[in-house]
């Protein structure tokens, strides 16, 4: 429900780093080779299981909310005939890696049970891992139910578990809810294990990526922790960033190794920039690829459907959507291009504009290899301006422009000599008469 979010989207939607909170999740189980996930949503929770669907989970919904055994508990019918390993995590923990829940799998090979604790600088109210002489996970203590000696402990559940599926919902089956909460714990199945002879081990993990994301917050401490994750792994790739503190990432940014990103510079969903490429600051890119040799920027915007090629020109004040622009060719300041090709070596003209929507439906624009496009020239879609053609300065382009022709549409200029000081002469005359 996410009440303390204070909105409307379910919690588990909200983004971090472009990409909601479940769907890192997900994303972290199918890279640890998770076959089959199935998402616990409330009733409400139809966005969530939509959401799900795309990326290949099932969902299950439970009615009441029992507690977190109970939850985990409601995932038995869709999985009864399932033999394998379960592993049980949460819908809000955005910063989980791969990497633990591989690291689950493979001690719980060698105990029976495993679980993921973390030790967080601040404890506070989250429940507490006892271990026995062993090492071994003894029980598990919600805060609200500690002693004081066991408050003290500073190892901390994280709840992620994982165990044999006929095991997990046997003991989930089993579990009471005799406690403060009245709720049925996932916690106190280590105990239900123990008392079947099943040893739990505990796997011990990072207390930024243990972290559940609760409030608006703590959304913006995991996007803040998020963003730094990524920084840091395009820097470890060979990616060039003057100041990485000012570049905003995506879940998906792919910079290659040995592109050059200046300071502030965000990437939305689907950007990839190739070995060479140099993105300048204060530009947006989102759905868009740039090949190496090219220079987007500064102040520039590259919206979905955008591919630009080698040695490519972009400059400030530029934006282009759904466009290819093909190598070479250059469009340097203040201009919008959508759903165009531009061809190699061509020049787009400061204030050219592509007219591609009539308010119904979007139309193409073809601009040639070697054309010329004049200043503030308006190219109403569909058109098509040949190879080397050129369109003089202020033209309106409504039709077709042969190859290597001269496209010019411009009223013809008149002067009338010594206008102005007449003009001058007449508004002083009329602004004395008023006051």
């Amino acid at each position: 429900m996410g009440t303390r979010m204070k909105s409307a989207r379910p919690k588990v939607m909200h983004e971090v780093a472009g990409l909601s909170m479940l769907g890192h999740v997900i994303g972290a189980m199918r890279a640890a080779d998770v076959d089959r996930i199935v998402v616990v949503t409330h009733a409400s929770g139809e966005a969530v299981r939509r959401f799900a669907a795309t990326l290949g989970a099932e969902s299950v919904i439970q009615d009441k909310q029992l507690g977190t055994g109970h939850a985990a508990a409601c995932a038995g019918g869709l999985l009864k005939d399932f033999s394998g390993t379960v592993i049980i995590a949460y819908g809000d923990m955005p910063l989980v890696t791969a990497e633990t829940f591989k690291t689950a799998f493979t001690a719980q090979e060698s105990a029976g049970m495993a679980m993921v604790g973390f030790r967080p600088a601040d404890p506070g109210v989250y429940g507490r891992m006892i271990l026995d002489s062993d090492g071994l996970l003894n029980r598990i203590v919600e805060f609200k139910d500690a002693s004081a000696e066991e408050k003290a402990v500073r190892l901390c559940n994280a709840g992620i578990l994982t165990a044999k599926a006929t095991d997990f919902f046997r003991w989930a089956v089993g579990l009471t809810n005799t406690n403060a909460q009245n709720e049925y714990y996932l916690t106190d199945v280590p105990a239900l294990a123990k008392a079947d002879g099943v040893r739990s081990v505990v796997v011990e993990a990072g207390e930024a990526e243990m972290m559940g994301v609760n409030s608006r917050a703590e959304l913006a401490r995991a996007e803040s922790l998020m963003q730094q994750r990524l920084r840091d792994r395009a820097l470890a790739a060979g990616a060039g960033l003057v100041a990485p503190e000012t570049v905003h990432f995506c879940f998906d940014t792919v910079l290659e190794p040995d592109c050059l990103i200046e300071p502030y510079v965000v990437f939305g969903p689907g950007v990839t920039v190739h070995s060479g490429a140099h993105i300048r600051a204060f530009s947006h890119l989102e759905g868009a690829s740039v090949a190496a040799g090219a220079i987007v920027g500064p102040y520039s915007r590259l919206r979905p459907g955008t591919v630009v090629d080698e040695d490519v020109h972009i400059g400030n004040f530029v934006e282009l959507k759904n466009t290819r622009i093909e190598k070479g060719a250059k469009a340097s300041h203040l201009t919008y291009l959508g759903d165009a090709r531009v061809g190699a070596g061509a020049n787009i003209g400061c204030g050219t504009i592509t007219c591609n929507y009539d308010g119904f439906l979007k139309h193409k624009t073809d601009i040639g290899a070697g054309a010329f496009i004049g200043s503030d020239t308006a190219l109403v879609a569909p058109v098509k301006v040949g190879d080397g053609a050129i369109t003089g300065a202020g033209s309106v382009i409504t039709r077709d422009v042969p190859a290597n022709a001269l496209a010019v549409t411009r009223a013809e200029q008149k002067v009338l000599d010594d206008w102005a000081t007449k003009f001058r002469s007449r508004k002083k005359a009329e602004k004395a008469a008023k006051t």
